[in-house]
């Protein structure tokens, strides 16, 4: 399968959580729920929605680089993992939760 556009593609998109239920309200770089951490695995590149797993991905540890936090996420279908950025609006003890497993 050849892969047409690498670059970022913002994809403005409300969603609801499949692992908690939350309402999420996107802004172009929503890429997992803010109170619980998951996301979903719906991009080859992000942005694009061309991945055809649709596995959940779980929160498994947080890292830093260059002074930011990352959550990597992990598919639980496929095994996929990617670094997502902390964002301000994800629930502090979410991520505390996960800082803690690791």
């Amino acid at each position: 399968m050849e892969i047409k556009n690498r670059k970022f593609q913002r994809k403005k998109e409300n969603f609801i959580c499949e692992n908690c239920g939350f309402q999420m309200i996107g802004d172009g770089y929503t890429n997992h729920c803010q109170k619980c951490l998951w996301s979903k695995h719906v991009d080859i590149n992000p942005g694009d929605r061309n991945e055809t797993c649709l596995g959940m991905m779980q929160p498994m540890r947080i890292e830093m680089r260059n002074g930011r936090y990352f959550i990597l996420h992990q598919c639980t279908k496929c095994g996929f993992e990617r670094f997502n950025s902390i964002r301000d609006e994800d629930d502090f003890d979410a991520i505390l939760s996960i800082s803690k497993c690791a």
